[in-house]
């Protein structure tokens, strides 16, 4: 701190040579600037009106992003949650709406979704979120899957770019689905796939292969060059932060959290450091943090629930923000080293890029 006690000639020369008595921002962060760092959490599932969480999430300098889904509890019980938490928190949590798509095939089919869009918008939500359903799970008449670049969908996301409505859109699911369990890359996909088999595209060859998730996918990039669109979970693109760079150039309306697949970008790093923490660091305008994390009614232990909460975020802090080497289980417990990604960097992908959800 300047001390006014010094000649006035003395705090001359130490303004010119020191720029003043101001610190200097940091080039990299470390393990204990976790604790200070605005940071934003953009794809955590908040499912419970108990806000002591979000308390916490505070007290670690997290905001909030909570996508619904179209799945598990009604897009309706959905709503009414995070109404209830925007009421608390408008500075620290934001939501996303959705809406079933149960009625397909049904007279106002697509009225009915803007409808519902109109609602969640007014109820304060940031943007609408579209969930693998699309793709994996609805079928028409005829018994064929529906895709994402569907026409009875063509009026949502005319509507979406019309009215600038952002959108995040789980379409597909990791490569490891469509591959046997013993073949998968990370601990992680065999576990949640091994619970889900009628999510393991693996067993269902009857169903649309992964390049069919993407293709349809990027047909939605190209018809709608207006939508603010977020890939969640790398855009399905995990595997190859090669094929990540290559939407990333073609589509500039499009963003990506890195929700539930930072495993995939550690195992990535193992073969080629250099070249992931270059990706990150030259499209660090276009990747958020997230984790697919969750809080449930169910979850009432505050000191279980917050350990894990502060476990797992601290956990990528030191992956993304450090240098320091870690142990990831879901890699076999292979040894990780840190990208220490420049604090610039990390600015970006942990808060600035989040501010459209946050900013109306």
């Amino acid at each position: 701190m300047c001390d006014s006690t010094f000649p006035v000639w003395f705090l001359s020369v130490l303004f010119l040579t020191m720029s003043g008595c101001q610190q200097k921002a940091p080039s990299f962060y470390s393990l204990n600037d976790f604790y200070k760092v605005p940071k934003t959490d953009v794809h955590f599932h908040y499912n419970s009106t108990d806000g002591r969480f979000l308390q916490f999430a505070d007290s670690v300098k997290f905001r909030i992003v909570s996508p619904n889904v179209d799945s598990g509890r009604s897009p309706e019980e959905q709503l009414a949650v995070s109404m209830e938490l925007k009421r608390q928190y408008p500075e620290r949590f934001a939501f996303l709406g959705t809406f079933s798509v149960n009625h397909y095939g049904t007279p106002g089919f697509a009225d009915t979704i803007i409808s519902v869009i109109n609602q969640d918008m007014q109820a304060g939500a940031s943007g609408i979120k579209i969930w693998k359903n699309i793709g994996m799970v609805l079928k028409d008449s005829a018994g064929r899957f529906v895709m994402a670049d569907d026409p009875a969908f063509a009026p949502v996301f005319s509507y979406l770019e019309k009215n600038n409505i952002p959108l995040m859109a789980h379409l597909g699911e990791p490569r490891n689905c469509w591959l046997p369990l013993e073949e998968m890359t990370l601990g992680n996909d065999h576990r949640y796939f091994s619970n889900h088999p009628e999510y393991h595209m693996y067993l269902h060859p009857e169903a649309p292969s992964y390049e069919d998730q993407i293709n349809a996918r990027d047909t939605l990039l190209q018809r709608y060059p207006g939508i603010r669109f977020t890939g969640a979970h790398l855009a399905s693109l995990e595997w190859n932060i090669g094929e990540q760079a290559l939407r990333l150039d073609k589509y500039p309306q499009l963003d990506m959290d890195m929700s539930a697949r930072i495993g995939h970008l550690q195992y990535q790093s193992l073969k080629d450091y250099d070249k992931v923490r270059n990706f990150l660091i030259k499209y660090s305008d276009r990747i958020m943090y997230g984790t697919d994390g969750s809080v449930s009614p169910g979850d009432t232990v505050y000191g279980k629930v917050t350990r894990r909460l502060e476990r797992g975020w601290l956990s990528h802090w030191v992956y993304l923000a450090t240098d320091s080497v870690i142990t990831v289980d879901d890699l076999g417990g292979k040894q990780v080293k840190g990208l220490k990604l420049p604090a610039a960097v990390i600015d970006k992908i942990y808060n600035k890029n989040a501010e459209k959800f946050f900013t109306k």
